[in-house]
C-alpha cells in the first residue's frame, strides 16, 4: 500500500488519527503505574520499619541512591529496548511485550518480601524499557512528514501521559500512605493491566504503524533500511545528540519532584489545610493537574506563533522551556529559606513551583519527542527515541546525585544553584541555536497546517525559518 493511501486509511477523531488515542489511553494507564509506584517509593524506603505503615527504614541518602538509580535504570533500558525494536520485532509487538512485563513487575512488587521488591523493579525497567520509546515512535509515525499536528498530537499523548500521572498521584499514593505501600503497589499493577487490555483491543487502528520495518513492502523503506546514512541523516543525528545534552540538564532538575522536593513536602512543608494534612505524595500530582490544565493551550499557543511566521522552533521550545523551569526552583529558594527562619514552608511555594516546571516540561519534553521522530533516520527510529529516553534517566540519576548532596550543602544552595545552573545553560544555548538549526537541513521549514480536506494550508510566511 502507498504511504498517500496509508494516510488516508486512517479514521480521525478530533482532528487527530483514531490510532492516537488508542496510544493516549495505553501510555496514560503505563504511567498510572509507574508514577504511583514513584510516589510512594521514596516513602516507602524512609518509612520506620516499626511504624503502623512498615517501610524498609532506610536513611534518606540511602533511599535518594535507588531512587536515582532505578529510574535511570528504567529509562536506560529504553535503548535496547528502541533496538529490538528496530531490528527485530517493530514497535507495535515491543510494546505489547513491555506492557506484560510491567503488569508482572507492579504485581511482583505488591509482595512483602525483599526478593519480590526487587524482582520487581527489574521487570519495571525492562517492561518501560520496551515500551516507553516504541509507544512514542508510534505516536510520530501517524503523521505524514511535514504535518503541523505532529507537534500537537504529541501534546495530547503527553496529556493522557499526565491524566495517568495525576490520577495514580492521588490514587495510589493515598492507599499507599494510608492502607499500606503494597496494596499502593497492587493497585499499580491493576491500572498497568487495564492500559495492556485497552491496547490489545485497539489494534484495527494501528494496522499500518509500529509494524516491522525489516519486512517491508515499501520499496523506499527497504532501502532506507540497508544504505549508510547520508550527510544529512548524519547532521541531523547530531542536532540529536547536542538537543540530549539539554535533556540531561532538564530532567536532572526537574525529577527532584520525585526525590528532594518529595521529602521536603513530608518533613519540612506545613501541610496542613482548614485542619487536614494533606498528604505529601499529593503534591506529585500537581505537575500532571497543570499540564492537564494547560497542555492544549501551550500547543496552540506554539502553533499559533508558527502560522504567524514567528520564531517556534523545536530547539528554541527547548531552551526556553529549561529556562521557564530553572526559574520554578526559585521558589523552592524561597521555601528553604522560610524553613531555615521558621522552621516550616508554605505548601503555595511548591504550588508556584510545580506550576513553572510544568510550563517549561510542556516546551520541552512533547516537543523533544516530535522532534526525534522529524530528524531519527528511519532505520534508527525506535533506537533514538531509546537514546532520547535513556538521557532522561542519566538526568535521574543526576537528579538523585542532587538529592543527596543537600544533607551537607543544604536545600537552600541545592535549590538556588539547580535554579541559575539551568537558566545561564538555556540561554546558553539559544546563542548558538541558528548554527544548529542549519544542521536540520529543514527538517522544519516545510510543515504545514492539514485542513478538513487532508490539504495543507500555508504558512503566513514560508521562509520565515531562513531568518531564524
Amino acid at each position: 500500500m502507498s504511504e498517500a493511501l496509508q494516510y488516508q486509511k486512517q479514521k480521525e477523531l478530533f482532528g487527530h488519527p483514531v490510532g492516537l488515542y488508542i496510544l493516549f489511553f495505553t501510555e496514560m494507564w503505563e504511567r498510572f503505574s509507574y508514577y504511583g509506584m514513584r510516589a510512594i517509593l521514596v516513602l516507602y524506603l524512609v518509612a520506620e520499619a516499626s511504624s503502623g505503615n512498615p517501610g524498609l527504614g532506610w536513611t534518606n541518602g540511602d533511599a535518594l541512591s535507588l531512587y536515582g538509580t532505578y529510574t535511570m535504570l528504567v529509562y536506560v533500558a529504553s535503548i535496547p529496548g528502541g533496538w529490538i525494536a528496530d531490528k527485530f520485532l517493530g514497535q507495535k509487538q515491543s510494546v505489547l511485550i513491555g506492557g506484560i512485563l510491567l503488569v508482572l513487575g507492579h504485581g511482583i512488587l505488591s509482595v512483602e518480601e525483599m526478593w519480590a521488591f526487587y524482582t520487581g523493579l527489574g521487570l519495571i525497567i525492562a517492561g518501560v524499557g520496551m515500551l516507553k520509546p516504541n509507544i512514542s515512535t508510534m505516536v510520530g509515525g501517524l503523521y505524514k512528514a511535514g504535518d503541523i499536528r505532529r507537534d500537537k498530537g504529541f501534546t495530547i499523548f503527553y496529556i493522557g501521559i499526565n491524566v495517568g500521572a495525576f490520577l495514580s498521584s492521588l490514587i495510589v499514593g493515598y492507599v499507599g500512605e494510608v492502607y499500606g505501600w503494597h496494596y499502593g503497589f497492587g493497585l499499580a499493577a491493576i491500572g498497568m493491566l487495564l492500559g495492556l487490555i485497552q491496547y490489545m483491543a485497539g489494534q484495527k487502528h494501528l494496522k499500518y504503524v509500529g509494524n516491522n520495518t525489516n519486512n517491508s513492502q515499501n520499496e523506499e523503506e527497504k532501502a532506507a533500511m540497508k544504505r549508510p546514512l547520508n550527510k544529512i541523516e548524519k547532521d541531523r543525528m547530531i542536532v540529536l545528540f547536542i538537543s540530549f545534552i539539554l535533556v540531561i540538564v532538564f530532567w536532572g532538575a526537574f525529577e527532584q519532584a520525585g526525590g528532594l522536593m518529595n521529602i521536603y513536602a513530608s518533613e519540612k512543608t506545613n501541610r496542613m489545610l482548614m485542619g487536614w494534612e494533606v498528604p505529601a505524595s499529593w503534591f506529585q500530582s500537581l505537575n500532571a493537574l497543570f499540564i492537564i490544565i494547560l497542555g492544549t493551550s501551550v500547543a496552540a499557543y506554539w502553533a499559533h506563533r508558527k502560522l504567524k511566521g514567528k520564531i517556534s522552533t523545536s530547539l528554541f521550545k527547548m531552551c526556553l522551556g529549561l529556562i521557564i523551569m530553572g526559574t520554578g526552583f526559585f521558589f523552592m529558594t524561597g521555601a528553604a529559606a522560610q524553613y531555615n527562619a521558621d522552621g516550616s514552608s508554605a505548601m503555595y511555594w511548591l504550588v508556584a513551583a510545580y506550576l513553572f516546571h510544568t510550563v517549561g516540561e510542556l516546551c520541552l519534553s512533547p516537543v523533544a519527542l516530535s522532534y526525534i521522530t522529524k530528524l531519527a533516520p528511519l532505520k534508527y527510529a525506535s533506537l533514538m527515541m531509546g537514546v532520547y529516553f535513556a538521557m532522561t534517566g542519566f538526568g535521574n540519576k543526576v537528579a538523585g546525585l542532587l538529592g543527596e548532596s543537600a544533607s551537607d550543602l543544604g536545600e537552600y544552595t541545592v535549590f538556588t544553584g539547580i535554579a541559575i545552573f539551568c537558566v545561564v545553560f538555556g540561554f546558553l544555548v539559544m546563542l548558538v541555536r541558528k548554527k544548529l538549526e542549519k544542521l536540520t537541513h529543514g527538517a522544519e521549514d516545510n510543515e504545514r497546517e492539514i485542513n478538513d480536506d487532508n490539504e495543507p494550508y500555508e504558512l503566513a510566511d514560508p521562509d520565515f525559518n531562513k531568518g531564524n
